[in-house]
């Protein structure tokens, strides 16, 4: 599935089976809940802090879909092409930091 496809069955899933979006700001809200969900895992998995009945049965990759998710519908909702704005990401990132990486010494 490629990132338009993704958006475009998100957009459908919500015109349908959710009945409408959310709005922008809910959006937002639901993304840092989902985004800290995420990071609850993540530091129990890979950080210090040891897991709690409460995290059991959790994933990883499906607290990734939910991030994902809520950002694929604030995307359709304010008109953003996922997959222009990755491309033009990368370009930026490639053209900021082509010797800066390579460069530091933190990461040799």
């Amino acid at each position: 599935m490629t990132i338009q496809q993704a958006q475009q069955e998100v957009d459908q899933w919500i015109k349908t089976i959710g009945v409408k979006y959310f709005s922008e700001l809910t959006n937002l809200g639901i993304l840092m809940e989902e985004v800290g969900e995420l990071s609850r895992l993540m530091v129990r998995k890979y950080g210090e802090q040891s897991f709690k009945e409460s995290d059991k049965g959790k994933e990883l990759a499906d607290e990734m879909a939910d991030v994902l998710w809520v950002l694929l519908c604030l995307a359709n909702q304010t008109g953003v092409d996922l997959t222009v704005a990755l491309q033009k990401n990368i370009e930026k990132k490639t053209n900021r930091d082509a010797s800066r990486h390579q460069e530091n010494k933190k990461l040799k």
